[in-house]
């Protein structure tokens, strides 16, 4: 006989291991978002990163991924802190005060997946060629924001997604999001310095944290003198978006700054070294990036 998941059980199971949310979506052919970054990639929006361009087919058609799959579970993670670091000192993003996302979702999907019987599957957060945000909209878990984000209505935008590809079927399935209450807000787009983004599309040629992050070439001084001195990332569009407004503080003590981070000034960036870059950033997003990458993005007038 063959088994069956129970949905009812997917979400108490995902509130104990501590996802903020969780649903999951019947396996389809996702054509149309491919058609669409088919375009983005065409019109040059994805600027130096490649690997956007490839395993289109594995976007569309997720059973290539995982065979015979049949269900997407989709979680999010809460990651929103109201720390923030010093006045006048180096900016990162909020995503990277802690620990790599990557280490700490996929450990908890691992621990979902073995909660649910030791279920076949693959999961995945920000990691595989997977359209996250339009699973998460199929799961019910909230719409996609004119920031290019999924936006839940409790939690915001402030979250990480996870995804669990599995062969297994549910008893029912989640209701998709099939609203937007964006309305005729564009916060998000007009805080864009770099003018980066417009509804629902974002330019990487233009966008302050693919250059601060994924670029591999020094940052543009046109980017550079209306990034407000950001070094790594950007939160702009999170921040103004009405709906991050009641966000609440995670309770993943992972995603906690070092008290160090905090503090940071231009001085201590231009003096740090490499061990103490390792020290300090070991395991977090920063680490990849690197301490050259991150200390050339400083503006050279950065207070000390």
């Amino acid at each position: 006989m063959e088994t069956v998941l129970h949905l009812d059980t997917l979400l108490a199971k995902s509130r104990g291991i501590g996802f903020d949310a969780a649903g999951v979506a019947p396996v389809e052919n996702l054509t149309g978002e491919r058609e669409r970054l088919q375009q983005w990639v065409e019109d040059g929006c994805h600027a130096g990163m490649a690997y956007m361009s490839r395993n289109l087919e594995k976007r569309e058609d997720v059973s290539l991924l995982v065979e015979n799959a049949r269900s997407v579970i989709v979680t999010l993670t809460n990651y929103y802190s109201p720390l923030r670091q010093e006045a006048g000192v180096p900016l990162i993003a909020r995503y990277a005060y802690g620990k790599d996302y990557h280490l700490v979702v996929k450990d908890r999907l691992r621990r979902l997946m073995q909660e649910l019987g030791g279920i076949p599957g693959r999961c995945f957060t920000d990691s595989a060629p997977v359209f996250e945000h339009e699973w998460a909209r199929r799961a019910g878990l909230g719409w996609i924001g004119k920031n290019t984000l999924l936006i839940h209505r409790r939690k915001g935008s402030f979250c990480f997604i996870g995804i669990v590809v599995t062969p297994l079927l549910f008893d029912s399935y989640s209701q998709p999001f099939e609203n937007s209450y964006c309305g005729t807000c564009t916060r998000c787009v007009d805080a864009c310095p770099t003018g980066a983004l417009t509804p629902h599309r974002v330019d990487a040629r233009r966008c302050i944290a693919y250059h601060t992050i994924e670029s591999k070439e020094p940052l543009p001084e046109e980017i550079r003198q209306v990034a407000g001195g950001r070094i790594f990332g950007c939160d702009l569009c999170q921040d103004v978006c009405p709906w991050n407004k009641q966000a609440e503080e995670h309770r993943v003590p992972e995603f906690l700054p070092r008290p160090e981070l905090l503090h940071l000034n231009g001085e201590d960036w231009r003096t740090m070294e490499e061990a103490d870059f390792l020290r300090l950033f070991k395991d977090t997003p920063l680490e990849r990036t690197g301490l050259e990458k991150i200390r050339s993005n400083m503006e050279t007038d950065v207070p000390a």
